[in-house]
């Protein structure tokens, strides 16, 4: 068998998995060009009968509002068997999806944690400074169940908490997805339970009013790199994001506990005395 029919051979699943392996250390750079092609190639694969049709499946610019895909728990994707399958801990979760569908909100609870329970929604990373400005230094701790949602707000809810100094919590039987591992990314300290859900995918636009397909491959470039960068910023490994690039909306890739301490997105390992409640 020659290379060439050798590389042919190859899920395209693979073919991201695999550029794990070719990133330096510390060279943010070339990853960042390598997501940016990762995105390109997922919108130019991307049908546009579908695209046309608004099924999802696009990078968001940033004048588009984001949702969380349907359903709250969509299957693990598939891989093949190349690479880590992704897991599937659905089993665990334990929260009314209908909860998870509403708009994020906030509740104090004892210990100083602040628990954000619900869809990230356009608005969301006001409400949580406003929280955050009247609670004062009683917040100690941000714990998160949500399916995702809005990718701007998700952004600077991560940066208010990195900014306050604030660690981030998955509980047992949570949910943490989309755009929530962007809102987790942002805790000084961050801690997943041994039966919570974390899950990634790519983001798509929720607008009537898509735009042409040249416009979407530059959102995809755009939107790689942002994320690739702000990912490096906050101390995790990068590379953790072509799990997303390699995942359609409809779809989610479960992170184990091991990729999640390899691509250093959680600081602490073991049992967890938190739970969702």
């Amino acid at each position: 068998m020659t290379d060439h029919a050798h590389h042919s051979d190859i899920a395209p699943q693979g073919r991201f998995a695999r550029l794990v392996d070719r990133i330096d250390d510390g060279n943010v750079m070339r990853f960042t060009f390598g997501a940016m092609l990762a995105g390109v190639i997922g919108v130019l694969a991307f049908d546009l009968y579908e695209l046309r049709q608004q099924t999802g499946g696009l990078w968001p610019s940033d004048r588009a509002s984001v949702h969380v895909s349907e359903p709250i728990l969509p299957p693990a994707v598939e891989t093949d068997g190349s690479s880590s399958a992704s897991q599937d801990p659905r089993k665990n979760v334990q929260t009314d999806e209908a909860l998870l569908k509403d708009a994020v909100r906030f509740e104090l609870k004892p210990g100083g944690v602040l628990a954000a329970t619900g869809s990230i929604d356009v608005g969301a990373s006001a409400r949580l400074a406003a929280e955050l400005d009247a609670r004062g230094e009683y917040v100690q701790t941000v714990s998160l169940n949500s399916p995702g949602g809005s990718l701007e707000d998700a952004m600077a809810m991560a940066r208010m908490i990195r900014e306050r100094d604030l660690a981030t919590l998955v509980p047992d039987g949570a949910l943490c997805a989309s755009s929530c591992p962007l809102v987790f990314a942002g805790g000084t300290t961050r801690t997943v339970g041994d039966k919570a859900a974390i899950g990634l995918h790519q983001f798509y636009a929720g607008t009537s009013n898509l735009p042409a397909p040249e416009q979407a491959m530059s959102d995809a470039q755009v939107t790689a790199a942002r994320i690739s960068r702000y990912l490096s910023e906050m101390g995790i490994d990068p590379a953790m994001w072509l799990h997303a690039l390699d995942t359609p909306p409809r779809a989610l890739y479960y992170l184990s506990a091991e990729e999640m301490t390899a691509y250093k997105l959680v600081t602490s390992t073991g049992p967890l005395a938190f739970r969702q409640e």
